[in-house]
């Protein structure tokens, strides 16, 4: 994949526009995600929004669909496992953090791939799913909540 460090779709995706889903950038989106985890009182989540797409701007590209339809809307293909991959090795930020930035797509991803019969894709996202700890799927519902907030 190409990543667009730097470039129009970077700049665009991290300031003003994501997709449909999404009603700001990526940078109020994730200002938005802190502020929802912060009024939850869940201060051991709140890195991992502040984190969990930095490398969304990245790997934001119009697929062929996009741009047959003229859509303006960016795709984010693996940007939650890209973004782990950036602060991996980060000694300050915990592994908590690192796994909820790692996995946080996991049940939308899940769902999705359900929904649109992607058996295989589906089958990947479960397999992965079901290793990890319960108290982290846990943190990953109540996760997802706030992201789904931070989008309006």
């Amino acid at each position: 994949m190409n990543y667009n460090r730097y470039k129009k779709p970077f700049f665009k995706s991290l300031f003003w526009h994501q997709n449909k889903w999404h009603r700001h950038g990526v940078l109020v989106h994730t200002l938005k995600v802190m502020y929802h985890v912060a009024k939850a009182g869940r201060f051991d989540l709140l890195a991992a929004a502040m984190l969990h797409d930095i490398a969304k701007p990245l790997t934001a590209y119009h697929d062929a669909e996009d741009i047959k339809e003229g859509s303006k809307d960016y795709s984010f293909t693996n940007h939650e496992e890209l973004s782990y991959y950036l602060i991996k090795d980060w000694k300050w930020i915990t592994k908590k953090t690192k796994d909820v930035v790692r996995y946080h797509y996991h049940i939308r991803g899940m769902a999705k791939a359900k929904e649109k019969g992607k058996v295989g894709k589906y089958n990947r996202y479960k397999r992965e799913f079901i290793k990890l700890h319960p108290r982290l799927k846990y943190d990953l519902a109540f996760f997802m909540k706030c992201d789904d907030k931070g989008k309006k």
